[in-house]
Formats: C-alpha cells, structure tokens, sequence
C-alpha cells in the first residue's frame, strides 16, 4: 500500500472526528473546513513519516489545537457576529438545540487556551495527561485553565451550570 492509499484510509477513519474537534474549537462550520483542510495539508506533507506512528490522529489533534490557538492570536477582530435569532437546525429536541446554542455562544467567549482545554476535555474525552501533552503544558496548567474556563462559562451562561457541574463531576471520576 503505498502513502496516499494509507492517507485515504486515515482520512475516511478520521476525518469527522476532526471535523468535529475543529468545529468546537472555531464554532463555525466555514472556519472549521479552513482549519482542517489546512491541518490536513501539513499532515499530507509528513505523511510518509506519520503513516508509522502509532497514532497519527493525535498528531493532526494536536495540529488543530495548534492551528487554532495560532489563528485567533492573529485575528484583529472577531469574526463571530452575535444574532438575535438562533440558526435553523434539524434536531430533535427544541431544549437540546437551546442547550447547544447556549453553550457553543459560551464557548466562543473563553479566550483560545481555555476553549481548546475544554473541548478536548470535556468533547473529545481526554485525559488532563493526553491534553497537556497535546497542548505543550503541564497537567496543572490543564487543570487550571479547566477550572477557570469553566468558572467563566458559569458566568457567562449561569442556565447551564448543572451541565458545567455534570462534566466536573465525571472527569473527576476518570482523571
């Protein structure tokens, strides 16, 4: 098999769950393509080392985090634009959607770190260890900006503080 045909399987194996980290982290569709894809052609150019790494998806994570945290420092101004009525969404449960709303507009208003700290916390389900060495930083710092941006989140979203407490109480149980 040579490198595209193992880039291709990576790929159908991975993808949406980058995607999915890539759109927690921007909280915007469009961005989150842009941030992938360009992850995703840094990870193409080192493919043939990667291909036999034990796992290459917490590579291109790390990269998005990465990509991410590079990006926002560089925005001048934000490119999220507050509206009064919530996009249309095909869900099920109108609460769930509120929910969502609720804490995706939250999210958006954590400063970089403590977003990415939170997302791969609490959305991708890492352990405080596998975040800091995703992030570069030692298991204290992930614990402190986890307690600070949930702290923040708490105030900027006081309706979902049993959801905010319903996550600390199950990664304390599985640190």
């Amino acid at each position: 098999m040579d490198h595209n045909d193992s880039f291709r399987e990576f790929m159908a194996a991975h993808q949406r769950s980058l995607m999915r980290t890539a759109y927690l982290l921007t909280g915007d569709a469009h961005l989150a393509e842009d941030l992938l894809q360009s992850v995703l052609i840094k990870v193409l150019g080192r493919w043939p080392e990667l291909a036999h790494v034990a796992s290459p998806q917490a590579y291109a994570r790390k990269a998005l985090v990465n990509q991410y945290i590079s990006w926002r420092r560089r925005l001048v101004r934000t490119t999220e634009l507050p509206s009064a009525e919530p996009p249309e969404r095909s869900h099920s449960s109108e609460e769930s959607t509120i929910v969502r709303l609720a804490m995706r507009q939250a999210l958006a208003q954590l400063p970089p770190r403590q977003r990415a700290v939170i997302v791969l916390r609490y959305y991708e389900d890492l352990t405080e260890h596998e975040t800091a060495k995703l992030l570069n930083c030692s298991i204290g710092t992930v614990k402190s900006q986890a307690h600070h941006a949930l702290a923040r989140l708490r105030a900027l979203a006081p309706e979902l503080a049993p959801k905010f407490a319903e996550m600390e109480d199950l990664k304390g149980a599985h640190r």
